[in-house]
């Protein structure tokens, strides 16, 4: 038996056996009424059985309908339907003969348990059927007396197996659909848990894949300049720090989803960067007014794409370009470095669903003469 179990929006949990016992209570409540009244009579009405018998038949339907129901309620094919079904349809019209009429709402547990079991066409055959007969019994047995009666009657019975059965199916029908939203509910929450986690990683990756980069340069220029030039050397331990409590700084609000950046700023520590590490830098920032989104955007792709310059290449020259072309926002970043081709890594990779999430495309390829070239385009309205 399959349990489903999860916790609702107020804290309470809702589960399968739970849900079982809302099916129950509801057929108890549709089913008893039919054996009380066969086995102990109703104001005016003697018994028309024993209610040992009567009770004990009443149960048996219970069983199978709950049977039905909790099929219904799984999601299941329920194995041997059909059998069940026959039984419950003899133990609902083989006492007839004996119990009357106060055994004639029974046959609503036939009608509910009609479309759990068959196929549309016969379900709906076999759910309409018992409502025509027992109208054209009352017609032929009581129009010759009083037509009102007999209208009285049909309609009594009419919607008094039209509103039991449809509690049965329903009921069932209802944990069924719970079930199935909570379920879902559960799929869409990890679904959110693994987005999450794919933020958090990429943002961190394109964080402190720079930040380390350039803790590490910078380290290893200190260590050059030590000897020769000691206050340089000071000049860019002290820097190195800073950059070390940016990323500590960063990694916090990356965790909190609080995170944002400047393209300008960007831009301007990545070119400072590069010739503080021999590189020679060009900066055209040829763009103004463009969305938050394609803003932050094109500052991780700076992040990124100079941290691979820097960690990839040996490159002299290096050169960012941000413009628009065609109603498109464009950003470039090449350089004269590569020397053994490289596959995209997971930076690249970020990058690319970045851009694909504003509808934009995101290209690195070889250039002549051993170079190599990031070109970022996004539409320059982004909501």
């Amino acid at each position: 038996m399959s349990i489903v179990t999860s916790v609702r929006g107020d804290g309470l949990v809702w589960s399968m056996p739970k849900a079982r016992w809302i099916i129950v209570a509801v057929h108890l409540v549709m089913m008893a009424p039919g054996p009380m009244i066969v086995g102990f009579g109703i104001a005016g009405e003697p018994a028309s059985g024993p209610a040992m018998i009567a009770m004990l038949l009443g149960l048996a339907l219970l069983g199978l309908q709950l049977r039905h129901s909790f099929a219904l309620a799984r999601g299941e094919h329920l194995r041997c339907g059909m059998w069940t079904l026959f039984a419950l349809a003899s133990l609902v019209y083989l006492p007839l003969a004996w119990f009357g009429w106060a055994w004639v709402p029974m046959q609503a547990s036939l009608m509910a348990s009609a479309p759990m079991v068959l196929p549309r066409r016969s379900a709906a055959v076999v759910f309409a059927a018992p409502i025509l007969g027992t109208d054209l019994v009352v017609v032929a047995t009581g129009a010759p007396a009083s037509v009102s009666t007999a209208m009285y009657w049909v309609c009594y019975y009419t919607f008094s197996l039209l509103i039991v059965s449809a509690a049965l199916y329903g009921s069932a029908r209802l944990v069924r659909e719970v079930n199935d939203l909570q379920t879902t509910q559960a799929e869409l929450a990890e679904l959110a848990v693994g987005r999450e986690r794919l933020r958090v990683s990429r943002d961190l990756h394109d964080l402190l894949g720079h930040s380390l980069s350039a803790v590490s340069l910078k380290g290893d220029l200190a260590i050059r300049l030590l000897h020769k030039d000691p206050v340089a050397a000071r000049a860019e331990i002290e820097s190195l720090t800073a950059v070390a409590r940016d990323a500590l700084r960063g990694m916090r609000l990356v965790t909190r989803d609080e995170l944002t950046v400047s393209l300008r700023t960007e831009t301007d520590g990545a070119a400072a960067l590069l010739r503080a590490v021999g590189i020679t830098t060009y900066v055209s920032f040829d763009v103004h007014n463009l969305s938050p989104p394609v803003e932050a955007m094109f500052a991780w792709a700076v992040r990124e794409g100079v941290t691979n310059v820097l960690r990839h290449s040996e490159a002299r020259t290096c050169s960012i370009t941000i413009g628009h072309r065609n109603g498109t926002a464009q950003l470039e970043i090449a350089n004269d470095g590569v020397r053994t081709p490289r596959g995209g890594g997971n930076g690249l990779a970020g990058l690319t669903e970045r851009a694909e999430a504003l509808s934009g495309t995101v290209s690195a390829e070889h250039t002549i003469e051993e170079g190599f070239k990031l070109l970022v385009m996004l539409p320059k309205e982004v909501e």
